[in-house]
């Protein structure tokens, strides 16, 4: 009677001790074999979660596979290599292709990125905008010559941006206009 306990024990023992081996690879399987969707999510929360990306950096990325490409530009030179060590702890990101350039450190080109993120969120129609933590509005400047990139709401928006960007002046060329409308004006 005493053997049939044991072995009951024993028994129960060695189920339980084996669904817990089992989940736990389930688990390390989970975060390996993470779907592309997921690690999309991850790895945009890991870059938006960066402490020193602003809007003077824009980060684009596409992942396939579990394998996720960098792209865009950076201010520093840190930040290139900061993003890409992030990114490569993200759960179920199995390889990372880093083709993020770093723009030229030029004082002039800072001084046109300051003034023209003044012009812009200093508007009264852009206070949507400027009072958000993830500013939607990326101001690239290479060389003097100014970029937007990001979303906006309307396409008024789109256009008060790119004449406010203007307006700063110092640029070297016009300012290309890159804003996406997330409400498109509905054509008549």
């Amino acid at each position: 009677m005493k053997s049939n306990r044991t072995g009951r024990f024993l028994m129960a023992a060695a189920l339980l001790a084996g669904a817990g081996v089992a989940g736990a690879a389930d688990k390390n399987d989970a975060a390996k074999f993470q779907s592309d969707a997921a690690l999309i999510q991850s790895v945009r929360h890991a870059i938006v979660m960066y402490p020193r990306y602003s809007i003077f950096d824009e980060i684009d990325f596409q992942v396939q596979n579990g394998a996720v490409r960098l792209q865009g530009v950076v201010t520093q030179p840190f930040k290139k290599s900061d993003l890409d060590k992030i990114v490569r702890n993200v759960a179920g990101a199995n390889q990372v292709q880093d083709d993020i350039r770093v723009l030229p450190l030029s004082p002039n080109d800072e001084r046109l990125r300051r003034i023209v993120a003044r012009a812009i969120y200093a508007d009264p129609t852009m206070t949507t905008y400027a009072i958000q933590p993830l500013k939607p509005i990326h101001i690239i400047v290479e060389n003097g010559h100014v970029t937007l990139d990001g979303v906006v709401a309307t396409d008024f928006d789109k256009q008060i941006a790119g004449t406010r960007a203007a307006s700063a002046g110092m640029s070297f060329g016009p300012i290309v206009n890159n804003l996406q409308v997330e409400k498109p004006a509905k054509k008549s």
